[in-house]
């Protein structure tokens, strides 16, 4: 049995699909008591991937903090929302408007707990599992068809609740899995700039 798609499926099929990474949004909070907690990751790979762009420059546009790195030898902006985690999509669609960006044109980093702690993973659309800075983004944008990287931080221990276990701060041996954890994502991300989704991350 064969099964045509009409001509509007076969357009919304091709457009949901990942373009060229323009834009790579780290989430995060702003200020220095959330720096070292989990659900920062995201902004800790972004400064990564600007120090190892050897990009220092940072300004506030749109309600987020912005640089331009060059990765895989083209301009990339970098982005982090200055609103807490739940309201990041507004800075967010503000600053891709401004720069004429479109949702299948951004990267998202974010913490994943339902990943093993240190597993990163690239994904495209999909769910949002919860997790309030997806949530807003998504709402914002009005579609979940846009490219993540998804930072594994594990289930928090025992019964200490989910928001206790990624806005702790870290010290010591899991602040160095932490740092290590951006490294990692950072590595992934610019393989996503460079080469595009994973085969794997599409499905």
């Amino acid at each position: 049995l064969t099964v045509t798609a009409s001509n509007h499926d076969e357009r919304s099929v091709m457009s949901a699909r990942p373009k060229e990474i323009r834009l790579v949004c780290g989430l995060g909070n702003p200020g220095p008591e959330y720096e070292r907690t989990r659900h920062n990751i995201g902004f800790a790979t972004v400064d990564v991937l600007a120090e190892r762009a050897g990009t220092r420059y940072w300004k506030s546009e749109a309600g987020c903090m912005v640089a331009r790195a060059l990765i895989g030898g083209r301009e990339v902006i970098l982005a982090k929302p200055q609103d807490f985690m739940n309201t990041s999509g507004g800075p967010l669609s503000k600053l891709m408007r401004q720069e004429h960006v479109t949702p299948a044109e951004i990267l998202v980093v974010h913490d994943e707990v339902d990943l093993p702690a240190g597993e990163v993973r690239a994904k495209w659309g999909g769910g949002l599992n919860a997790h309030n800075g997806l949530r807003s983004i998504a709402n914002k944008l009005g579609t979940r068809d846009f490219s993540r990287v998804r930072c594994g931080i594990g289930r928090p221990p025992g019964k200490m609740q989910v928001a206790d276990y990624v806005l702790r701060e870290l010290k010591g041996g899991f602040l160095d899995e932490f740092l290590i954890l951006a490294q990692d994502a950072t590595s992934l991300c610019e393989q996503v700039v460079r080469d595009g989704m994973p085969a794997d991350a599409l499905r």
